[in-house]
């Protein structure tokens, strides 16, 4: 991995490292703002599994557990690609439920809280482009295109061999022929 590629996925994933372990040791703090989002989702998690947990608190704690080791991940490069992609999932319920701008009354509050949903938003895309980073090398949609490719051209060859040899011997048997005796 280049240089620039470690220190960026260090940098962007250090805010995960850092707020993932403060909410998976003590939720309670995160938990009361994740209401408004966990109360949405709790029924749908209940008719998925009865036995995943829906209160707020665990649900902020797992939460944070994921960001931790996505943000790890991310950082010392082991499956960088898919601990972006689950990091960019677990930031969405978090900006909803940390930033909501439109509900705060005061100028101030509200100003604060689309500067940190822009925020979000900014480690979002840095996210999604970690995820379809492929460190210059060519990703899978290039490889099968190629491989296809490749398997193409080799049918053609061995077929213009195959047509090539049926007409050596076509002509050799003629000769025969034509030879006395």
């Amino acid at each position: 991995m280049r240089p620039v590629r470690s220190v960026a996925r260090t940098l962007l994933s250090g805010i995960f490292v850092v707020n993932g372990a403060q909410a998976a040791a003590d939720p309670k703090p995160f938990a009361v703002r994740a209401e408004r989002v966990t109360n949405r989702v709790a029924p749908t998690l209940t008719r998925i599994n009865s036995r995943i947990p829906t209160d707020p608190a665990s649900l902020v704690r797992i939460n944070g557990a994921v960001q931790l080791v996505g943000g790890l991940m991310l950082a010392t490069g082991v499956l960088a690609r898919p601990a972006a992609l689950v990091l960019a999932g677990t930031l969405v319920p978090t900006t909803l439920a940390g930033h909501p701008y439109w509900a705060e009354n005061d100028p101030a509050q509200r100003r604060q809280q689309r500067i940190d949903l822009m925020r979000n938003l900014g480690l979002l895309g840095g996210l999604l482009l970690a995820a379809v980073d492929t460190e210059g090398r060519p990703g899978l949609r290039w490889r099968a295109g190629h491989a296809l490719g490749d398997g193409r051209r080799s049918v053609r060859r061995t077929v213009r061999g195959a047509q090539r040899g049926t007409r050596i011997a076509a002509k050799s048997a003629l000769s025969l022929r034509r030879l006395p005796g």
